[in-house]
């Protein structure tokens, strides 16, 4: 598999949608390689489809692919897993349960992989149930360290916070960072994460002592006529970025 320079190499790595292979090139230039590029499954057919074009994406950006759900609907989840299996890329997003497969599948551990899990009103615990059937029943609360156990039993990378809505479940967020420091796992915080909240989302993850964040910026950053994710916002975070590290 064909490693990007920067990925797994730096602490903080962007993760933004492409929406198109120009478009990735342009925001993989903006962030100096130090991103990857969110392409949604759902946004495809069939497999072959999606496989056929995010190859596109891994060749014009040194594979800093990130193969996405969409929106984190679970019904993605099988094929998610089935091409990325074809695709090997640099990064998976994954439903909590979704995360078993997607390593077996993949049949090697450089991959990123994270497991979707969600805020619950409560400091210290989460949401696991976000598969195709778990996120029909009640929610499956676990405090956040039995969570990053079980997604290292699974063969997973990292927690995917979602949906945070930016700064709204701060103190919950603040546990989840501090656990993943303690147990070793990387953190990817996504959701209603914008210019004005970004520095002080990375810097509460930093603060807690995480090895590697993985900040999710989607929809604030997309121009609404083209649908394009803006080279020079993502420009900003990545000068964002630098500072907090830099401090």
């Amino acid at each position: 598999m064909k490693k990007t320079p920067n990925f797994l190499a730096d602490r903080i790595c962007l993760n933004v949608l492409a929406h198109s292979v120009e478009n990735a090139k342009d925001c993989y230039e903006a962030a100096e390689g130090h991103v990857v590029l969110g392409v949604l499954s759902k946004n495809y057919d069939t497999d072959e489809a999606a496989i056929a074009d995010m190859k596109l994406y891994q060749a014009a950006t040194e594979n800093a692919l990130s193969v996405g759900l969409g929106a984190g609907d679970p019904n993605q989840s099988q094929m998610v897993s089935r091409i990325s299996g074809e695709l090997q890329p640099q990064h998976v997003n994954q439903v909590f349960t979704g995360v078993g497969t997607s390593r077996a599948t993949l049949k090697q551990e450089e991959t990123v992989i994270n497991g979707l899990i969600s805020p619950t009103g409560k400091v210290g615990m989460v949401n696991i149930a976000t598969g195709p059937l778990s996120s029909q029943v009640p929610a499956g609360e676990v405090p956040i360290e039995t969570a990053i156990a079980l997604l290292k039993d699974m063969g997973g990378s990292s927690v995917k916070y979602f949906p945070m809505k930016g700064l709204a479940y701060k103190d919950e967020y603040e546990a989840v960072a501090k656990a993943c420091a303690e147990n070793d796992f990387m953190l990817e915080p996504t959701g209603g994460i914008d210019l004005e909240n970004f520095e002080e989302i990375i810097q509460i993850a930093v603060d807690a002592g995480v090895k590697k964040i993985i900040p999710h910026v989607y929809s604030s950053i997309i121009d609404k006529e083209t649908g394009n994710t803006k080279p020079k916002d993502v420009k900003v975070l990545y000068e964002m970025m630098k500072r907090v590290l830099n401090q």
